[in-house]
Formats: C-alpha cells, structure tokens, sequence
C-alpha cells in the first residue's frame, strides 16, 4: 500500500507542482468553455488527456518509442498554445457539440506528448518493466486534475454568476493570458 500512495503522490504532485505550471496551463486552456452543467463533457476530455499521458509513459517505459526531450519540452507549449488559439477562435461560437470527435482525438494526442515530457523521471524510478506503479501515477493525475478543474469551474461560475462576465469574454481572458505565459516557454526550449 505505501508503494501505491508513493506513484499515486507523484501523479498528484507532478500536476500540482508549481514549477511545473506547463499541465495546469494546459487544464485552463481545456476547461475554459465548460460549466458546471457540462461537467461529463470536461471529464471525458481529461481523462482522454490522462489516457494519453499514461500511454506514452508506457511506451517509453517498455522502451517502445524514444524520443528527444529537447523537442518534447518544445511540443508540450505548443499544444497549450494550439488549445489556446483554437479557444480564441471558437469563443463566440455556443455549440462545440459539432467539433467535438476531433476535440477528443486532439487531448488524446496532447496528453501524450505531455506524457513524454515526464517519461525520463518515470523511468528513472525502479518502475522499469512494471505496469503497476504507472496505474498508480495515473491515478495521482487524474485525481489533481479533477481538483484543478473543479477549482476552475468555482471561478468560471463565480466571474460568470456573481460578475456577471459574459462566457465568451471568460473564454477570451483565460485563453489570452495563458498565451502570454507560453509564449516565454516557447522562446525558451526554442528547437530552431
């Protein structure tokens, strides 16, 4: 049981860390157009996106795929910046309803390169070869990132309800500010 809360600690932590501000980034970015009212919705898309995150961390794990850090830690702002830009641009729109199997397959992708920029610490645990401790890490993600987007979802109603912010302008403040915190990420692990 202490091995199941040390991985499950990691998951929570590896989302929850400050410093590694990148994932939560990324959750404002997925949960800035939903409500309370549409919480199944926003579950689906975070787990999708937990899905992706474990996946690669398998990959990598059973030494399936390798890949770069150095273009890894490029991809991962740049998948906050596409969530962020294609927010920009559907924020007047009130139906995603439309787009919405491509919205799925999108956060399925993003959580995996997402996934591949923690792969090397994962591996570096005496984890190598064991599916377990990954189920446990898995679960740490998932349980924090419903906690930060349940906190997310406290704000949209609180600036939506009580201040009255109109949806659309929510959207378009989230999405803008955190476009003008990645963009220094994209400077900084520059490939080119």
């Amino acid at each position: 049981m202490s091995d199941f809360w040390l991985y499950f600690n990691l998951g929570l932590n590896h989302v929850l860390d400050w410093r590694a501000y990148d994932h939560v980034l990324f959750l404002i970015v997925l949960s800035a157009a939903y409500t309370f009212s549409s919480w199944k919705r926003l579950l689906i898309l975070v787990t999708l996106f937990t899905i992706g995150h474990t996946l690669s961390l398998v990959l990598v794990n059973y030494k399936v795929i390798s890949v770069s850090s150095s273009i890894i830690e490029f991809l991962i702002p740049i998948t906050i910046l596409v969530a962020a830009v294609y927010n920009l641009i559907t924020a007047k729109k009130h139906k995603k309803n439309d787009k919405m199997t491509v919205f799925y397959v999108l956060t399925l992708f993003f959580g995996l390169i997402h996934g591949l920029g923690f792969a090397t610490f994962f591996t570096a645990l005496e984890s190598e070869g064991k599916l377990l401790p990954l189920l446990q890490f898995a679960l740490g993600i998932e349980a924090a990132q419903i906690i930060v987007v349940i906190v997310l979802l406290i704000f949209a109603f609180i600036f939506q309800s009580i201040f009255r912010f109109n949806k659309r302008d929510w959207i378009l403040v989230l999405s803008s500010i955190v476009i003008g915190m990645v963009i220094p990420m994209l400077v900084d692990n520059w490939i080119f």
